[in-house]
């Protein structure tokens, strides 16, 4: 089984290249569950709620690591969530990390906030390019840091899938 992360900010184009990606190589994707998780409570998130969103992150993936596909595509994972909650709360459960780092994923497409229009959803907070820029260099810190297998995915749409197609079909 390889296991492929989509990273970076957000309306960079994580679920859409997900499903891209999906739709090329067959597989299993798993969603990004803090969305389910606004949906269901219908109010913003807290720092008291990050423990819940991540364990229900963690309980998707382990599900979907279980079924044992040959390819599994993670519409994000645990670094979104702790750099989110830094981002909003200025503090994260630092057990995110203990969990991020013990687990293995053979790839992460690292998407940049560059070249692409941020798109409103309901969801989203962060309107500002240089917003997106920051969290953007904080994942790709970490990221270096932490060894992760990565590319960074930059360009219009089209180059995007080209690029994150030819990352995958290496793997495979």
């Amino acid at each position: 089984m390889k296991v492929v992360v989509l990273a970076g900010p957000e309306s960079s184009g994580k679920s859409w290249l997900a499903a891209q990606l999906q739709m090329q190589f067959g597989g299993l994707m798993v969603g990004e569950y803090v969305r389910h998780f606004i949906d269901h409570h219908q109010r913003d998130t807290t720092l008291a709620d990050i423990p819940a969103i991540a364990r229900g992150q963690l309980a998707w993936e382990d599900a979907a690591r279980a079924e044992r596909p040959a390819l599994l595509i993670l519409d994000t994972h645990l670094l979104t969530n702790r750099l989110w909650s830094q981002t909003l709360f200025g503090d994260y459960p630092t057990w995110l990390d203990d969990e991020l780092l013990a687990r293995h994923y053979d790839l992460h497409l690292l998407l940049s906030p560059d070249d692409v229009e941020w798109t409103a959803d309901g969801q989203r907070c962060q309107p500002e390019l240089a917003d997106r820029q920051a969290f953007f260099q904080h994942s790709l810190d970490w990221m270096q840091q932490h060894r992760q297998a990565l590319v960074v995915i930059r360009g219009n749409w089209e180059e995007r899938r080209a690029k994150a197609f030819a990352a995958v079909k290496q793997i495979l």
